[in-house]
């Protein structure tokens, strides 16, 4: 190898060298009902900033008790704003990370066409004989089911109907599969690019439960990770406002 190309040689390996002490791996816990839009997220961060993002999605319960055992997640994108000031209040979470990412949409929906009408009145008349909800001691989105149907006053009167999922994924998995005629999930699970993706639904008003806003974390465990603020960063930005909108949340 002639001289003149030892210099260019070592600021090749330089730049490469750079490139991967600056590439770092995040460990993030997702709320499950945000499962389809976090996955596209994700590569694109992987794509724009060359850090990786290993995500485990679960009940939002399930995953505070997960990180209070010592699970090694270093961001947490709940289903509510609840869990991540709890956190924060016991020192698992940075302050001042905690942010608002998103701003769910709870939607009773069945797999079969015309099943459920644009009024929820499917509800009243009773005509099936199961009701799926995620369970609402560990899910958002199941709590928001109990609280719309507690407002209407059928509670009691369904009780008996109910067939309860660990989380908004599995509750989908109850309608789809046909264990159940409908449910209620999050708007995001069938909405793609702004159109829903099939089967029927109704779109619970606002007014019937409170609001269920998705914050994010940094956990202690991220506290001095680059990767970890990079994403929360990025969870800001356009591109990934862009994809949380197309799946049917609010900002």
């Amino acid at each position: 190898m002639t001289s003149r190309f030892i210099p260019l040689l070592a600021g090749l390996m330089l730049v490469v060298s750079s490139l991967a002490i600056q590439a770092d791996e995040v460990q993030v816990a997702v709320a499950a009902n945000f499962t389809a839009p976090m996955r596209k997220i994700a590569a694109e961060f992987e794509k724009d900033t060359g850090h990786k993002v290993l995500l485990v999605f679960g009940a939002t319960g399930k995953l505070y008790a997960q990180i209070k055992n010592g699970a090694p997640f270093q961001v947490f994108l709940a289903a509510d704003d609840k869990t991540p000031a709890k956190l924060e209040a016991e020192g698992d979470a940075v302050p001042g990370s905690r942010f608002t990412y998103a701003i769910g949409t709870l939607v009773l929906w069945s797999a079969q066409p015309g099943f459920v009408d644009n009024q929820g009145e499917v509800l009243i008349k009773g005509q099936f004989k199961h009701l799926a909800m995620s369970n609402p001691k560990t899910a958002p989105y199941g709590a928001a089911a109990v609280a719309t149907l507690t407002k209407l006053g059928l509670f009691d009167a369904l009780r008996s109907k109910f067939v309860t999922g660990e989380n908004v994924s599995q509750t989908y998995q109850f309608i789809v599969t046909g264990n159940a005629e409908l449910g209620f999930i999050a708007l995001s699970q069938i909405m793609t690019d702004g159109q829903l993706s099939g089967g029927s639904a109704w779109i619970v008003p606002a007014d019937l439960h409170e609001p269920i806003r998705q914050d994010a974390a940094i956990l202690a465990n991220g506290k001095d990770q680059p990767a970890a603020r990079s994403l929360i960063e990025y969870l800001k930005g356009e591109k990934a406002k862009a994809i949380i909108r197309s799946h049917g949340y609010d900002l």
